[in-house]
């Protein structure tokens, strides 16, 4: 039987339809709740897209500011959305853009300190000096103390707070560094899985996170090519999706 080989193109498609299925399970209560489980897989190969993304960039600062700008764009958006059109259950914290952002910024963090601790101290600043600013921005700018906590990270990316947490943050730049090593890819990436496996069930009573384990197997077939280059379909597809979802769940098919 040949091996499945999957190109960087072919797990973006993967991972945008994936998303897809989430989100129609997150706006419509009434879909099959395996929705929400298959869903679990998209942004694991997200993270993964981007961290080989970021590894084959000609430039990071480009590539940095382009989610930077598309962080702030899905702020605006919610604002905007949930501004315009006030539903009960809100447009939704959707903005993978953060947790991207800073996976990258550590990235270059730990890479910088390798290379040289006073260039990487420099960036350790910047970074720490942003996460103080998250907490201090709202009392230089008192209209930013009526905006929520989801909103304002999309302004000044925060660790803690992030869509996802810390921890996928954690997990990117683990793929970032693994990313030659498959075998220690997969045993970290399933540790991990567990480990939300635990968190689920002792706080919630029940597991949903950990049906990102099904990622693995797309990831491990990865043949380091990139494919079609579509670079620009995921940025317009993102929000667009959402907002139609938003518009159908709300004031199509209510």
């Amino acid at each position: 039987m040949p091996k499945v080989s999957l190109r960087s193109f072919d797990l973006k498609l993967l991972a945008l339809l994936f998303m897809l299925i989430d989100h129609i399970g997150a706006y419509f209560p009434a879909a099959p709740e395996w929705f929400r489980w298959l869903g679990r897989i998209a942004f694991p190969l997200f993270l993964f897209c981007l961290v080989w993304s970021y590894h084959y960039t000609h430039s990071r600062w480009r590539f940095l500011l382009r989610l930077y700008l598309m962080s702030l764009f899905m702020t605006a958006l919610r604002w905007w959305m949930e501004s315009r059109w006030p539903t009960e259950e809100g447009f939704g914290n959707h903005n993978i853009f953060v947790p991207m952002l800073l996976t990258c910024l550590l990235i270059s963090t730990i890479e910088a300190w390798q290379e040289n601790p006073k260039r990487g101290a420099l960036w350790l600043g910047g970074l720490a000096l942003s996460q103080l600013l998250y907490f201090q921005l709202p009392v230089f700018l008192p209209p930013l103390r009526h905006i929520s906590g989801d909103l304002l990270t999309g302004l000044v990316p925060n660790l803690a707070l992030c869509e996802f947490g810390f921890e996928f943050v954690a997990l990117g730049v683990a793929m970032y560094f693994l990313r030659e090593r498959p075998r220690q890819l997969a045993a970290v990436y399933l540790l991990f899985c567990l480990y939300q496996f635990n968190e689920e069930i002792l706080h919630f009573g029940e597991a949903v996170q950990f049906w990102m384990a099904l990622a693995l197997p797309f990831m491990l077939a990865y043949n380091q090519q990139r494919g079609p280059g579509l670079k620009w379909f995921f940025y317009v597809f993102y929000p667009a999706h959402l907002i139609l979802l938003f518009w159908l769940a709300n004031f199509v098919l209510k």
